[in-house]
This record gives structure tokens, sequence and C-alpha cells, in this order.
């Protein structure tokens, strides 16, 4: 493993998780007061990420032109911004007790994150810097260190998030964050 590695990609994937969906999915779930297992369920689906850029992701990315992978991003971020409305126009004390006597917290984590987390921006990047710098296994550790402090910092946050906003409104936010996201991924995809 190569520390000058690491330390080079701990701020390029935080920089790019810090406005992510995944940043606000966590920070919403720990708004129930769980915000340890949010952040184990969190924690446990970005290994699961990063294993999957630093290996498959790596060959995939070597094989697709850069514009069809950017095209898919661009329709994973749309879908996840009409989910993310749809879930911002609902009935927000039906939002909260839905998570209350939803799944587990940590297995209801592990699912949104990992899903969430597909294609995403920071996926994409680890598998590139792994194939830039062939040491995966330091890009991993990098990527992973980034990820997880960036849950924590959305753990932490959702506990006091909603004395000031209700979870429609952020999960609006997180909607027109996506959309944005996508028209980026678009334009990159088809310039």
């Amino acid at each position: 493993m190569n520390l000058a590695i690491v330390l080079a990609v701990y701020p390029i994937i935080f920089l790019g998780e810090l406005p992510d969906k995944t940043m606000f999915a966590s920070l919403v779930m720990a708004t129930e007061g769980r915000p340890v297992q949010v952040w184990l369920g969190a924690a446990a689906a970005f290994l699961v990420h990063v294993i999957i850029a630093t290996t498959i992701g790596v060959a995939l990315f070597q094989l697709l032109p850069a514009r069809a992978v950017d095209g898919v991003v661009a329709v994973v971020f749309l879908v996840g911004a009409i989910y993310a409305w749809r879930e911002g126009t609902k009935d927000e004390e039906a939002l909260i007790r839905r998570e209350r006597t939803g799944h587990k917290v940590v297995t209801t984590a592990f699912v949104v994150i990992f899903i969430a987390e597909w294609g995403d921006l920071t996926q994409i990047l680890t598998a590139d810097l792994a194939a830039h710098y062939h040491s995966p296994i330091s890009v991993g550790f990098g990527a992973l260190a980034a990820l997880w402090t960036v849950a924590a910092i959305a753990v932490v946050g959702g506990q006091s998030l909603l004395r000031w906003v209700n979870v429609a409104t952020v999960r609006k936010v997180t909607a027109f964050i996506l959309l944005a996201l996508a028209a980026y991924a678009a334009w990159f995809a088809f310039h």
C-alpha cells in the first residue's frame, strides 16, 4: 500500500461525495436518532462499492467509452431525482412513521446507500483513480476513508437537521441536486 496515493485520493473522493445524494440519504435516515446504526449500514455499502470500483469497475471503465458511462450515470441521477422528489411530496409524518416501522436501520441504510451509490460520481472516480495509479488497494483505502468520513458527518448532522428543516424539504432539495447532476452527466455524454 502506498500512503501517498491514499492521501491523494482522500480529498478527491471526500469533495466528490460531500454534496452527494448518499450523504443526504444518510442524513435523512439519521434524523430518527440512530446515527451509529445508519453509519454502519452506509459504511458496509461503501465498502462493497469500493471493492467493485477497484476491481470490476476498473475493467469496465477501460472497456466502455466515456460517453456511455456518462450516459448511464445521467440516467441513474435522473431516476434518483424523480424518486427523491416523489418522496418529498408525501406526507412528512407518514415518511417518519415508515422509517420507524420499516426494516432494521442498518439493513435499510445498507440497501439505500448501495442502490444510491451505483454509477455514482465517486464510484466512477474511484475506478478511474485505481486505473490511473495502478494501485487498487491504496486507492480503495483512500476512497473508503473519505466515504466513511462523509457518512459520519451526515449522520451526526442528521441528529439536528429536523430542528430547522423538515424531511420533505430535504428530499426535494436532494431531487434538485440530483437533477442538476443528471444534466451535468448528460452534457458530458452528448458533447
